[in-house]
């Protein structure tokens, strides 16, 4: 038996191409990725700079684009390394790095989108007592609790799975994950599966909750067209935040359960890592559009800065 102490290194799947197929992927990989940088740290200035910004919608906003820095972070530059190897490999505890910051970053951001959920319903249902409920207490202790509560979480998975013995070093995708590597385990997962049950029961928790303040904000948005106004201001970027990132979990879902055995391996890296992808780069341009305060003072500043070089 293979003991965990002695896999001291994990190969990854998925870029089996021509030399000159990986350079072009990497070209195209470090242009995404820079572009992502690039809009999320716009966002982030803007938000940071603009004192008129500086209130509990858009420092939340925020909040989110830092974690999809934070997230990408964990998986660009691994493989944009890949790319220019010749072997996709990373090291045990490489791997379980890489495993805790997406695995944080995916809990992050739906705990992120359940306390913007909880935002707009104050907003809107309770607009006379939205600055007395929103706080910079209260604000400040929900950005703690979406922090600290993933990182906690997720550090216990990993605790849990570094103790399993493992059979294997091979992992079928483009980077670590914590499902992947208890798979490869010698011994009986059930402690580390129970774990992983009680997570995503917390999270069901979440999205349950994000439903039944949308009832709730739909319900009010029919009485009144002011309400209906602020809905589609400031809602909708939301809303389509959330779909884009349940649909991208979906699709990883999908990967981990049936992507190995019945899917082409072009098909199953877009499952694994579209949402790797699409919310980092999705999430600032929508709300960057969408949000006349933010897209207004950014567009104000390209201006200043136009005239300043003139």
């Amino acid at each position: 038996m293979e003991n965990s102490t002695w896999v001291t290194m994990f190969t990854l799947s998925g870029l089996n191409e021509s030399r000159t197929s990986k350079n072009i992927y990497f070209a195209l990989t470090l242009l995404l990725y820079l572009f992502m940088l690039i809009v999320n740290l716009t966002l982030i200035a803007t938000i940071i700079i603009e004192k008129t910004l500086h209130e509990p919608m858009y420092i939340l906003l925020c909040n989110l684009c830092v974690n999809g820095l934070y997230g990408t972070a964990g998986f660009y530059p691994k493989l944009l390394a890949d790319f220019l190897s010749d072997s996709n490999v990373i090291s045990y505890a490489g791997c379980q790095t890489q495993a805790y910051v997406i695995y944080t970053s995916v809990m992050c951001e739906i705990t992120m989108l359940t306390v913007m959920a909880y935002d707009r319903y104050v907003a809107i249902c309770r607009p006379l007592q939205y600055h007395s409920v929103m706080t910079p207490p209260t604000v400040g202790k929900l950005l703690l609790f979406v922090w600290v509560y993933p990182f906690c979480s997720i550090l216990i998975t990993i605790y849990l799975t570094s103790t399993l013995p493992l059979c294997g070093s091979h992992i079928d995708k483009l980077y670590c994950d914590n499902v992947s590597v208890v798979k490869l385990s010698c011994t009986a997962t059930t402690l580390s599966n129970a774990y992983g049950v009680i997570l995503i029961i917390a999270q069901l928790v979440q999205v349950l909750f994000i439903l039944y303040t949308y009832i709730r904000i739909i319900r009010a948005c029919l009485k009144s067209i002011e309400q209906r106004t602020k809905f589609m201001q400031t809602c909708l970027p939301h809303l389509m935040a959330l779909i884009n990132f349940a649909i991208a979990a979906f699709l990883d879902s999908m990967y981990s359960r049936y992507g190995s055995e019945t899917l082409s391996p072009s098909l199953r890296n877009i499952m694994a890592i579209e949402y790797l992808v699409i919310p980092p780069l999705f999430n600032p341009l929508v709300y960057g559009l969408k949000l006349h305060q933010i897209r207004r003072r950014v567009f104000r500043a390209c201006a200043r800065h136009k005239v300043t070089q003139i």
